[in-house]
Formats: C-alpha cells, structure tokens, sequence
C-alpha cells in the first residue's frame, strides 16, 4: 500500500504539471551546435502535494529515496518502444538525456530534458519532435505501475509542445506560436492550469539564450540582454503567457 501511494503521489505531480517553474535554455556555439535544455522544477507542487500523505508513507522508505541521476532516453527504454521507433527518432533519443533529482523530504523534485544538436538542421528536427520521445508510451515505460499511472501524460508540460514555428539558421533564430494549436492546448488543460491558480502557485517562465557572436537583433519587448550582448533572458509566468502567448515570441539576429 506505501508503495501504491508513493506511485500516485509521483504520478500527480507529472500530470500537476502546471506548478512547474519552467526554462528554456540555449547555448548556441561557433561550429553551429546548439545545446538545447528544458529544466522543470516541480518543488512547489511537493511541498503542496506532501500534505496529502500520511504519515506512514512519509515515514518509509520509499518517500526517503534519494536520486540525482542523469540517463540517456535510448538506452533508458525498454526494447518493446524502441521496436516502434524509426532511425530519426533513435537518433532523436540517443543525443537527449533525462536528468532527475528528487528529494521528497526536501521537497525537492526537479528535471531536466537535455539535447546536443550538431547543426542548425539538427536543431529544427529536434525542437519540432521532442513530443516523440516524451509520448505516454515512452514515459509509461520508465514507470513501475501501468495500473496506477496509465493517465500520466510528459506532454502536458508546456514547453513540451508542437504549436510553435521555427525558423533557424547559422545566424538567425526565430519563433512564433501557432495560435490555433495553442488554443487548444489551453482549452484542454484550463481546469489544471485554474486549480493551479486557485492554490495561488505562481509558475514562472523563462528563456535564456546564449550565442558566440553579439546579437544584432531582437524583438521581444520582454527580453533583456547582456552587457556583451551576447546573451539574452525573457523572463514572465506562465498565466501572462496564456493571457498574451506573444511573449514566447521572438527573432533573434546574431
């Protein structure tokens, strides 16, 4: 029964995946490689979700599990998913790593989904097909009860997304979110995303952006450079996000 109750406990907080502080990480490189990090850091949802268990679930040995780990999604899926993969989505997973570091008595559970692109065009087939290796088959795979989290579903996290449109080049970045798809995406998690709201969790939202040149160019009001000018942050919350999506906006010139 503890292990039960740990299982949904770690289940909720994947499909809680509104009360996530999210950033968007990109370290652009002279040679045209580009590394690409997702970080999400669900520690406010333990901290709220917690005060559900009882205590003899706090008090075992599961709910004391410690992990920092970092583990490559290829090798990380079972045989039975890579039968159902094609050879760009073998690649796809083989150049992109799951780091997880949780600490439920902390009230620490964070994650981060981290990919080398080699060029430009590795770069677009990646953004455009992350969903692929973060699909309910390939993350119900990594998790211990079918029966208990057959509904957890990685694509719910905001960032994990096909509703934005890329245009990449060696010096130029640009996107802009396709209006259509995101309403929907919005529309299918409005309850999540208004109980989030209720339990008054604030959800920032942020972008950073590193190039080996100083950036010529760049429209979003929001975003802020540094002295060199040669990185770029846009900071907001995700609720400012869904009110004005344009925030996610940019075109980058470097």
């Amino acid at each position: 029964m503890k292990k039960l109750y740990l299982v949904l406990f770690l289940s909720a907080l994947v499909c809680f995946s509104s009360c996530v502080d999210t950033e968007e990480r990109y370290d652009f490189y002279a040679d045209g490689s580009c590394n690409v990090t997702y970080n999400f850091d669900m520690s406010k949802a333990v901290s709220v979700l917690v005060n559900l268990l009882p205590d003899s679930v706090k008090e075992s040995p599961a709910f004391s599990m410690v992990k920092d780990t970092t583990v490559n999604f290829y090798t990380m899926l079972p045989d039975s998913v890579h039968q159902k993969m094609d050879t760009t989505q073998i690649n796809l997973a083989k150049s992109s790593d799951l780091i997880v570091r949780m600490n439920l008595k902390q009230n620490i559970m964070k994650a981060s989904i981290r990919h080398s692109a080699n060029n430009a065009d590795d770069l677009f087939y990646y953004l455009k097909n992350v969903s692929k290796i973060t699909s309910n088959d390939q993350l119900n795979a990594l998790l211990p009860d079918k029966k208990t989290t057959k509904e957890v579903n990685a694509n719910e996290l905001m960032l994990l997304q096909d509703y934005f449109k890329y245009e990449i080049g060696p010096h130029k970045f640009y996107r802009s979110i396709d209006r259509g798809k995101f309403d929907k995406y919005i529309k299918k998690n409005e309850a999540m995303f208004n109980l989030s709201k209720a339990m008054l969790i604030d959800m920032p939202y942020k972008i950073t952006m590193n190039f080996p040149e100083p950036i010529k160019n760049i429209d979003n009001k929001k975003a802020v450079l540094s002295a060199d000018q040669r990185s770029v942050t846009i900071e907001t919350n995700i609720e400012d996000a869904f009110k004005n999506p344009d925030v996610m906006n940019f075109k980058i010139d470097f």
